[in-house]
C-alpha cells in the first residue's frame, strides 16, 4: 500500500452525513454524504453527494469540483444559472455567494484549500 498515492474511494473512509443549515435552506430536504479521504494543513479532498433541494452557499475557500453523477444548478448572486452534470469540472473561488440546487442526486469529487 502506497502512503503517497491515495484513491478517492468512499469504501476506504467513514461517511459523514449532514444537511444545509436551516437558515440557508430554500427548498426541499436535501441530505449530504461526505467521504473525506484527505484532510490536513488546510486542504480537504474527497467525495460529496447531495439529494434534491436548493440552498444558499458562500465560499471563503477555493474549491475544485468534478461532477461524477447527477445534475445541479449553481447561480452566483447577480449572475446567470450554470448547470453542471457528470463530467463537468469547475472551480469555486473565495467570495462566491449564491445558490446550489440539486435537480438529480449529485455526486462530486473535490479538493478544497483554505
Amino acid at each position: 500500500m502506497s502512503i503517497h498515492l491515495i484513491r478517492l474511494d468512499p469504501e476506504s473512509v467513514d461517511v459523514e452525513t449532514g444537511a444545509p443549515a436551516s437558515d440557508r435552506l430554500i427548498s426541499g430536504t436535501p441530505e449530504f454524504r461526505t467521504w473525506n479521504v484527505e484532510e490536513r494543513d488546510g486542504l480537504w479532498c474527497g467525495i460529496w453527494e447531495a439529494t434534491q433541494g436548493k440552498w444558499r452557499i458562500s465560499y471563503d475557500e477555493w474549491e475544485y469540483c468534478r461532477i461524477l453523477t447527477g445534475i445541479s444548478v449553481l447561480t452566483e448572486d447577480g449572475g446567470e444559472p450554470v448547470t453542471v452534470r457528470a463530467g463537468d469540472s469547475f472551480i469555486l473561488r473565495p467570495g462566491f455567494k449564491g445558490t446550489w440546487e440539486v435537480l438529480e442526486t449529485t455526486r462530486k469529487d473535490y479538493v478544497i484549500k483554505v
